[in-house]
């Protein structure tokens, strides 16, 4: 009994998601067609210029725009910011420093210190378990 093996595909928006990229600012192509593994894979270690001028200019997608300024996704919404921005609109945030993303910024920093905290208590309490 011989198996066919199908290429494993998965839809333009899931594949813009793993590239890290806005899927409305794609090529046409790209949005209208499946994506395999083989050709995520290879846009992955071989990206085309279209997609290294999209990772370098966006507009780029809410993580990766939370990532860039230092917050979460929820904290772009409570700050108004619902649209894909460009590297040049998040230079330009990061410069202005409105009070929002001052606010988040520390919430954030909040939330990962708290984090590093509950991750040294569980490694302690390991430890004592031992």
């Amino acid at each position: 009994m011989t198996s066919h093996k199908t290429a494993q595909t998965m839809k333009p928006a899931t594949a813009a998601k793993k590239l890290g990229v806005y899927l409305q600012a794609t090529p046409a192509e790209f949005q209208e067609g499946v994506v395999s593994r083989t050709e995520l894979n290879a846009l992955q270690t071989e990206p085309p210029e279209w997609l290294q001028e999209l990772r370098r200019n966006g507009p780029h997608p809410r993580p990766v725009v939370a990532a860039k300024l230092g917050v979460s996704i929820a904290g772009l919404a409570r700050g108004g910011v619902t649209e894909p921005l460009t590297t040049e609109q998040i230079e330009a945030l990061k410069k202005d420093q409105p009070e929002w993303l001052q606010k988040e910024r520390a919430t954030q920093a909040e939330v990962r210190k708290e984090a590093v905290r509950i991750k040294e208590k569980h490694a302690d309490q390991a430890d004592q378990a031992r």
